[in-house]
């Protein structure tokens, strides 16, 4: 088939990710869908030139990347050692995405109103993106991001010329404590867009078809995740008293010398997970995880009335 122009000059491809969106879609393969695999960095990148490629009526030889960046908040090195395999996970990570030559802007997430929050990770995005499409000359700029906050900077991109790329994902599931998670892309960010990519559509698709480029999205190595509960291994029954020291999406620690206790949200008795918060009293029991590492078993929170006795 005849491509729709013969344009040779070369298109480059610059490419921004919101760090926590990315990591978020990429769970979601992981772990509730069908593929049960998490998303290939070098092979979402191969994606994309082809998907440029299509778009400007080339062949992909003429669409490269010149370059891609990541924006995330990250916890401290102290906190992500005390969350068993979390700091060994994020330099995973980070040699993935250097190994592919992507660059990497992180922020430190900070408490703020009772909650932690990597507060202006998406406006350094912004800049950045704006910046670099300005010196760099990107033909194309490719977000990875479902945020409407994003808006401004699509118009001031469009302005010099550039259009742009949004990888969007919309997906519902329900997870493992039986709550409906929905993901949906901001329609006001779309309609800014030059190519507005329905991600989850294509990669279906292209499974269903045996898509090459579309399976290449896939990876076979795991990064950034929380360790899953494993078969239950008492070591110590007599019940323990303990506050929790943080609590996370899954999973927690609780503060109990000489080393503080990982616990996975499986292990919190009466489904109780959601109610825990950091410097509750909790009950439990001492086990030992599938790497001989002593872990909080037969979580269960402790009611006030029996904390002010205790």
């Amino acid at each position: 088939m005849a491509l729709k122009n013969q344009r040779k000059d070369l298109i480059r491809i610059g490419v921004f990710y919101d760090g926590n969106y990315f990591l978020h879609v990429s769970n979601y393969y992981n772990y509730f869908h069908q593929r049960k695999k998490r998303l290939n960095i070098a092979g979402l990148h191969e994606f994309i030139r082809h998907m440029v490629a299509n778009e400007e009526g080339v062949d992909p030889n003429f669409c490269q990347l010149i370059e891609a960046h990541f924006f995330r908040g990250r916890i401290s090195a102290q906190e992500a050692s005390q969350r068993g395999n979390q700091l060994y996970n994020d330099r995973v990570f980070d040699d993935i995405l250097m190994s592919e030559g992507v660059i990497t802007h992180y922020l430190p997430i900070r408490p703020r109103g009772g909650r932690r929050e990597d507060k202006g990770i998406d406006v350094w995005l912004a800049l950045e993106a704006f910046e670099q499409t300005l010196y760099k000359r990107f033909n194309v700029l490719v977000l990875i991001t479902s945020d409407g906050d994003y808006v401004p900077l699509i118009r001031k991109i469009n302005s010099l010329g550039t259009k742009v790329m949004v990888l969007a994902w919309d997906f519902d599931y329900t997870d493992d404590q039986g709550r409906e998670v929905t993901t949906r892309t901001s329609q006001e960010l779309l309609r800014e867009v030059t190519y507005p990519l329905p991600m989850h559509e294509l990669i279906n698709d292209g499974l269903k078809r045996k898509d090459k480029v579309v399976e290449n999205l896939f990876a076979v190595q795991d990064y950034s995740q929380p360790r899953q509960a494993t078969k239950e291994t008492i070591t110590d029954e007599e019940t323990k008293r303990a506050r929790i020291l943080s609590v996370n999406n899954g999973y927690g620690f609780i503060q109990y010398p000489p080393n503080n206790l990982f616990f996975h949200y499986q292990d919190v008795e009466d489904g109780e997970f959601e109610e825990l918060i950091e410097g509750d009293m909790v009950e439990f029991v001492i086990g030992i995880n599938e790497k001989g590492q002593e872990v909080a078993k037969r979580v269960r929170k402790v009611p006030d009335y029996d904390v002010n006795t205790w």
